[in-house]
């Protein structure tokens, strides 16, 4: 489920973080799922508890995860982090065909490569 990429410059935290970010908003886990627990995630990854209690406590503070005391944290209803995340990349993706207009490729060629990614060619 994480994997910890040593040569990674980033804090461990941010990539356990940036993982479960992954799993949640791709369905991989749905909401009310049970996370595991600090202590048997950081066994599991050889790692310090505090480190996902930390990368835990920036999931809740995203609005990815909730904590209920004494029973452990869970997936919370992301419906509206998902449609946030779309907006942004929809974003970034009219920016980028901005500049690909600049530079003068054609709109054929992106529709092209467009295709190629939504296996319609």
């Amino acid at each position: 489920m994480i994997i910890i990429d040593y040569k990674d410059r980033r804090p461990i935290y941010e990539q356990v973080e940036e993982r479960f970010e992954e799993l949640i908003l791709k369905g991989g886990l749905v909401p009310k799922e049970q996370l595991p627990s600090v202590r048997n995630l950081a066994m599991e990854l050889s790692i310090n508890p505090n480190t996902i209690q930390r990368a835990y406590m920036e999931l809740e503070r995203k609005g990815f995860i909730y904590t209920v005391k004494g029973r452990g944290s869970f997936i919370a209803d992301t419906e509206h982090l998902l449609d946030i995340r779309k907006n942004e990349l929809l974003n970034s993706v009219a920016g980028i065909l901005k500049e690909v207009k600049e530079i003068g490729i054609s709109k054929e060629q992106v529709m092209e490569k467009v295709e190629n990614v939504y296996g319609e060619r």
